[in-house]
């Protein structure tokens, strides 16, 4: 079963474990996304021979934050009960 239900016999102190594990992994998700971007650019300046990477556009940017919001949505749809998932259809 999952360890982040609260039961009577578990500590009370779930949300503490919920919000540790989602830190070390938005930590850990930040510093791998970091380093593919900066391993782009780098080869991207390299093939061009610019001196600095391209500025992002605001288009990318916009489609990111959207694929960041579907996936808040999806994390926090897992907290529910299979029960609470079918009230909601």
């Amino acid at each position: 079963m999952n360890s982040l239900n609260p039961t009577p016999e578990k500590s009370s102190n779930w949300k503490a474990s919920s919000y540790l594990l989602g830190v070390i992994g938005g930590l850990i998700f930040g510093l791998v996304s970091a380093y593919f971007y900066t391993r782009a650019a780098e080869d991207d300046v390299r093939l061009t021979g610019k001196t600095q990477p391209n500025r992002v556009q605001t288009g990318d940017l916009l489609g990111l934050g959207l694929a960041a919001l579907a996936i808040f949505r999806q994390i926090a749809e897992l907290g529910r009960s299979p029960e609470g998932k079918k009230r909601l259809k």
